[in-house]
């Protein structure tokens, strides 16, 4: 059993266990799991408050800005590379191609990846992963779903994280030993962490009810990523049977 197969297992079993509660009142049609959810968010906001963002902000302290940009750079680099084999899961040849000259580009001139050198020979970034493949593909997400350490997701999104999970430590960390895949896990999580210091004390100062806040966003954010910006439309007639229903009960 790899380093990788051990690590989601303990997710997996972590996520059951703090998430073996329940809420009053009815389930919430759009997120039958909110019991679940809420139970699995507030243990992600426990652990952040006291592990992840103390180490964020530290790191952020003693890192300086271009170094920090290297070590992002890097492992965005890395995962173009996911990017590039759902591109062309997805038979998006153009984006194939332009993200398969992101990496070498990156990777040769970019000092493996390090500087973002394709960006300003105008190969834009963009992101793909096995959970947008699914849904290119007519999977639906079905429920919304708080991952243990991981955060938001979806039951179809979940899936193609364990998925990615998989292709990433085959393509990046299967030669390493266990101490240096650790570590270079570790690194990527705190640098992305650090990333984000900002925007989530902005969540937590503005939001009335922060995790309502972030499930609304992320499911409206992964619609528009599946779609590349163009989600479809409600249809029109269901929302007017909708309308009607509800007069009925009205009335």
């Amino acid at each position: 059993m790899n380093i990788l197969t051990k690590q989601l297992l303990i997710i997996l079993l972590l996520g059951f266990n703090v998430g073996c509660t329940t809420l009053e009142g009815p389930a919430n049609p759009d997120d039958p799991f909110e019991s679940f959810n809420r139970s699995m968010y507030s243990f992600n906001e426990t652990l952040d408050e006291y592990a992840m963002k103390p180490i964020a902000e530290g790191y952020q302290a003693i890192t300086p800005d271009a170094v920090d940009t290297g070590i992002t750079n890097f492992f965005g680099n890395l995962g173009d590379v996911l990017t590039l084999i759902n591109d062309l899961l997805q038979l998006k040849i153009d984006r194939a191609i332009k993200t398969s000259a992101r990496i070498v580009f990156n990777s040769t001139i970019g000092l493996f990846g390090i500087m973002d050198v394709a960006t300003d020979f105008g190969l834009a970034k963009h992101n793909e992963d096995f959970g947008q493949t699914l849904g290119y593909w007519g999977v639906e997400s079905g429920p919304y779903l708080v991952l243990p350490f991981f955060g938001p997701s979806s039951v179809r999104d979940g899936i193609g994280f364990v998925v990615d999970s998989f292709a990433e430590h085959d393509l990046v960390y299967d030669d390493m030993s266990t101490k240096d895949a650790t570590g270079l896990i570790a690194v990527k999580y705190i640098d992305i962490r650090a990333d984000l210091l900002k925007a989530k004390d902005i969540v937590d100062e503005t939001a009335p009810d922060p995790y309502a806040f972030i499930r609304d966003g992320w499911v409206q954010r992964r619609q528009n990523k599946v779609y590349d910006g163009n989600p479809p439309e409600e249809d029109e007639d269901d929302l007017f049977e909708d309308d009607l229903f509800e007069d009925d009960i009205v009335r």
